[in-house]
């Protein structure tokens, strides 16, 4: 019911993270694009101290070609719909829509460019983490944690 994309992150460290965050904070599977660090990378494998063995993952495709529209388009033909992005037009995380999603994937995009603006104009909703303090973001590891346990399947 619930899943994580990981859109062209490559720091072994983020991945690992991510994974741990995924693992302990109920996300079903992880998908990785084809343009992201391998989650096996020995790094992403110690950060996560060793989750990437018990959550279910695989890549969407072997080609960049995968993603966006026909890894979105097979999402959407499974049941799922996508949401996470960071833009003036998201709706807070805390919306209660999301809760009522019964199969929901959450794409988070790279280190610093975030989700590419064909990934969003793909998703079924755009959502973003409110944010305090004049702070504009948080790593994608951190804002992994937040939303899996926000958007957690209840």
């Amino acid at each position: 019911r619930r899943v994580a994309i990981l859109e062209n992150i490559v720091d072994a460290t983020n991945i690992g993270a991510i994974f741990r965050s995924a693992a302990a904070l109920h996300m079903d599977a992880v998908l990785v694009t084809p343009s992201c660090c391998d989650p096996l990378n020995r790094r992403a494998v110690r950060v996560s101290m060793g989750t990437v063995f018990q959550v279910p993952w695989t890549r969407i495709g072997n080609d960049p070609s995968a993603w966006p529209q026909p890894g979105i388009a097979r999402l959407h033909r499974l049941g799922f719909q996508v949401a996470m992005a960071l833009n003036d037009k998201a709706i807070s995380i805390e919306d209660p829509r999301l809760l009522a999603v019964e199969k929901l994937a959450i794409v988070l995009g790279t280190e610093g460019d975030g989700l590419a603006p064909r990934t969003i104009a793909d998703c079924d909703y755009t959502v973003c983490i409110p944010m305090s303090h004049g702070v504009d973001s948080l790593n994608v590891a951190a804002a992994s944690a937040v939303a899996f346990w926000q958007l957690r399947a209840r």
